[in-house]
This record gives C-alpha cells, sequence and structure tokens, in this order.
C-alpha cells in the first residue's frame, strides 16, 4: 500500500464522521453516538488540526487530530520542561485497516506535523480501558505521566519530547 498522508479537508468531512462512527461499539472504545462528531470535525478542519491517512483507492483509512482542548493542555501532569506541548486526538483506524500499525504511523506522522508546528512535544490520553490503544503506544516510547478523570472517564496521561 502507497501509504498518502495529508491535511483533511472539507470535502473529506463525511468520509471522517464515517470512519468516527465505525468505532462505535468495538471493544474498548470509548466513544459515543455524540463524540466525536461533525463540531470536532469542523472545529479541526478550521485549524488546520485534521491528519488523514488514504489508501490507495483514495478512501480515508485513518485520521488523528492535533486538538486545542484548554481543559487537556491545563493538566498538571504534563512536564513544563517540554512546553509548549500539543495534543494529539480522536485517533482512528477503519476497521479493516486495524491490526497493521497504523495507529502508530498516524501518531509519527502527528508527531511529525506538530514538530513542524514549533511545539516542543506531543502529548494525548487514553482511556484506561482502551486496551487496544495502549499497546498500540507502548512501542512508540511515551512516558506515562500520571492519570486524570475527566470528561466521567478514567485517562492515562502521555507524552514525549519532539
Amino acid at each position: 500500500m502507497n501509504e498518502k498522508y495529508e491535511l483533511a479537508c472539507e470535502k473529506d468531512k463525511q468520509e471522517i464522521l464515517g470512519l468516527y462512527k465505525a468505532q462505535l461499539g468495538r471493544q474498548f472504545c470509548p466513544w459515543d453516538e455524540h463524540y466525536p462528531g461533525e463540531k470536532e470535525i469542523d472545529m479541526d478542519l478550521s485549524n488546520q488540526a485534521l491528519l488523514i491517512l488514504r489508501n490507495d483507492a483514495g478512501e480515508i483509512i485513518a485520521a488523528v487530530s492535533i486538538d486545542e482542548d484548554e481543559n487537556v493542555d491545563k493538566i498538571p501532569q504534563w512536564s513544563k520542561e517540554l512546553a509548549p506541548g500539543k495534543e494529539a486526538a480522536r485517533l482512528a483506524v477503519r476497521p479493516d485497516y486495524q491490526n497493521q500499525g497504523l495507529a502508530q504511523k498516524m501518531l509519527g506522522f502527528a508527531m511529525e506535523e506538530i514538530k513542524k508546528r514549533g511545539y516542543k512535544s506531543i502529548h494525548f490520553l487514553v482511556n484506561k480501558h482502551n486496551i487496544k490503544a495502549l499497546r498500540a503506544y507502548s512501542h512508540l516510547n511515551f512516558q506515562q505521566v500520571g492519570e486524570v478523570f475527566m470528561y466521567e472517564q478514567p485517562f492515562y496521561c502521555y507524552e514525549k519530547a519532539l
């Protein structure tokens, strides 16, 4: 597969929404019918913060956001030495492409983009019960820097210098 990483644009909106909705009901997925949705996609598109991966047929098979969430940015566990940092969020891989290392590749793409934008680190939250995501991220040498309870969920906080 020739991987094509790029910034999403307005015409990708419905396909990305479909990608998010395809995650619902899957084991360990903490998302629901309201989140993530069009509001998050619109915000990400307006901030040029939605990164996608296309397959050879041009279909979107993975996405990740460089998120603007001041609640997450204010978490005290983030290292002051690694500031400013940026959050990666809403990572999704199409179900028929899962277990091929694409989540790790998307985070790698997000790290490159965040570094290009002048940030010193990347951080993200992972639901403590999302075993699949925890396993995928374990290979990327992120440091677990704490735990928080936000948005009615328990999360581990992960961070890495860029």
